[in-house]
């Protein structure tokens, strides 16, 4: 029996609260770092139209799924598996969300600490009189080094660490609450200035007008796969997220809150991109460079630049803070409720396990870069075991918990709250979870490890 049997629940206090820390989850360096570049390895415009329609075919059922499991457990990612599935081997869903939670946030903290990095790259103005390669040298100048990278990791896990351990209330929806309107706010400024930019029209093209010539079938998987990642799918934050979100709250219309969210933010990090690249004649499909080096180049070169590039890095810690409370928050509540620790003692334990991690991916480009397993580094392992299998593997079995075990009269009591909502769109929510969500998620799952080739 868990602790939360004889303790009351934390939860979220507004409609607002859950809205805004659940986007926060989904909303991170998925959207603002990956998902530009993502986009511009595979054409623009057609894979950003098959994107979206696997965010509301695919993710917005896993996502009611995860919601579902959590409202309706009132428990963590492991204990509400325990819950609603007793003397059974479901639970070890919840352990692939946890164990999925550590090696995330190891690696994402290293990425979270660059961006601590830039803010003051862009405060003393390091950028200017610089070309594009003395940009890149400064990247690893800075990146493969020790003192730093690790510092400002610290520093962001910190934080993160200060967050949770006030509390659902006085912690995560406080300051989700002030972090999101914020970010939406910085990131309108980036669009507005990117597309008053000479030439940006094209970059605009590039986004919105869909040319399929170059759309193949490992683009369609990417857009997938991009979808999943982006709405913190199959990591356990969204089932935790749930068991604190109140019984009177409407799960469906959360989820298309959250996703349109998440979607929309998605899509201006392109706007604020891509006509500033196409405007000076950079490629768009840079990679994952395109933040820490073809950006600060494009900065410097435009009108307000300094001011600008100060303003972007700071859009992308804040994305990178409101992803990593959630994913924290999993492994806290585990502990809180199946281990009996207290939430001080859970936050502490945790954050530094994963921080101690996270140093090995940290090092893994610098004094470590040679030490290899299974022929990658630290960095590579912890992101191609998370993203390529545990969150795949764990979005395929959540959608056939809901779908073949928990069946159609819990999952409908719960998402109509025991039945004062008419839920109309349960039927498809069903067909769904059910049938089309298994078979894509195994696609891309399959393709992730290699064994599905295209």
């Amino acid at each position: 029996m868990s602790n939360s049997d004889f303790t009351p629940r934390e939860s979220f206090s507004s409609k607002f609260g859950v809205v805004a820390a659940a986007a926060g989850s989904a909303v991170g360096l998925g959207n603002i770092w990956r998902f530009p570049y993502v986009v511009g390895e595979n054409g623009g415009g057609a894979f950003l139209l098959v994107y979206l329609f696997f965010i509301v075919a695919i993710g917005m059922p896993v996502m009611l799924s995860e919601f579902v499991i959590g409202r309706k457990a009132q428990r963590n990612a492991i204990g509400s598996f325990k819950k609603l599935a007793p003397k059974t081997l479901w639970y070890f869903v919840g352990v692939i969300g946890v164990a999925a939670a550590f090696l995330i946030l190891a690696f994402y903290s290293t990425i979270a600490g660059w961006t601590l990095e830039y803010i003051v790259k862009a405060i003393s103005d390091s950028f200017a009189g610089k070309d594009m390669d003395e940009i890149a040298a400064l990247f690893d100048t800075f990146h493969t080094g020790t003192f730093w990278p690790l510092f400002w990791q610290i520093i962001f896990m910190s934080v993160t660490l200060v967050i949770v351990i006030a509390g659902v209330k006085n912690g995560i929806e406080k300051y989700t609450k002030i972090l999101m309107p914020v970010l939406v706010v910085i990131i309108i400024i980036l669009c507005i200035r990117s597309v008053t930019l000479p030439g940006a029209s094209e970059g605009l093209s590039f986004i919105f007008r869909p040319d399929f010539s170059g759309l193949t079938a490992g683009s369609i998987l990417s857009a997938l796969g991009q979808a999943f990642f982006s709405l913190s799918l199959g990591m356990g934050t969204l089932i935790t997220y749930g068991s604190y979100i109140s019984k009177k709250e409407k799960l469906g219309t959360t989820v298309v809150q959250v996703t349109a969210a998440d979607t929309i933010i998605a899509m201006l990090a392109g706007v604020a991109i891509f006509p500033a690249v196409f405007a000076f004649g950079i490629a768009p499909e840079a990679g994952p460079g395109l933040v820490f080096i073809t950006l600060p180049n494009i900065f410097q070169e435009i009108a307000g630049g300094y001011l600008f590039a100060l303003i972007f890095f700071i859009l992308l810690a804040i994305a990178a803070l409101t992803s990593s409370i959630s994913i924290l928050e999993v492994v806290v509540a585990y502990l809180k409720e199946e281990l009996y620790m207290t939430r001080k003692a859970a936050a502490l334990f945790a954050a530094i396990v994963i921080t101690i991690m996270g140093v090995l991916c940290t090092l893994s480009s610098g004094v470590m870069e040679d030490v290899k397993i299974f022929d990658s580094t630290f960095f590579e392992l912890m992101e191609f075991t998370a993203s390529d299998i545990l969150l795949p593997l764990g979005g395929l079995l959540i959608v056939l918990f809901i779908g073949w075990y928990l069946g159609s009269k819990k999952t409908r009591r719960e998402v109509s709250n025991e039945g004062s909502l008419r839920a109309r769109h349960f039927p498809v929510f069903m067909f769904l979870v059910r049938f089309v969500a298994p078979f894509a998620i195994a696609l891309v799952f399959l393709y992730g490890l290699g064994w599905l080739q295209i």
